[in-house]
């Protein structure tokens, strides 16, 4: 989708730009320019260098305070891309690490000290 979108974007003479979630795993962004736990780019190609929009990474080569930087950000670590121009294209979830759910416990209502105790043995009683 995002491969889609900025050929889109490119194609319509805008200057394709994406948000990337600086604090996932994986990213490698120059920090000084992150806010709120997220960064900006300019991914046009006159901008970038290399730019390769995979399946799992989005990677590219770029100038930032005209300091040469790689940068690199997982596939779901890309919070939109949109053109700068007029604000168009998609924002996407942010996904969550995967969480295993944790197991069904007691209701919060019910008591395990109100819970009736078995007192001797058990006995089984046959009815008809």
């Amino acid at each position: 989708m995002i491969r889609a979108i900025y050929e889109w974007v490119v194609d319509n003479g805008c200057t394709p730009y994406i948000l990337v979630n600086a604090l996932h795993d994986s990213v490698f962004v120059p920090q000084q320019y992150v806010q709120d736990g997220q960064i900006v780019l300019n991914i046009s190609p006159s901008a970038v260098v290399g730019l390769h929009v995979g399946n799992d990474f989005l990677t590219f080569s770029g100038r930032f305070g005209g300091v040469p930087q790689e940068v690199s950000a997982p596939i779901s670590a890309i919070l939109g891309v949109y053109a700068k121009e007029n604000g168009q294209g998609m924002l996407f979830d942010a996904e969550e690490p995967d969480v295993p759910p944790k197991p069904p416990g007691p209701r919060p209502s019910a008591s395990l000290s109100k819970l009736p105790t078995a007192k001797g043995k058990p006995s089984l009683k046959v009815v008809k």
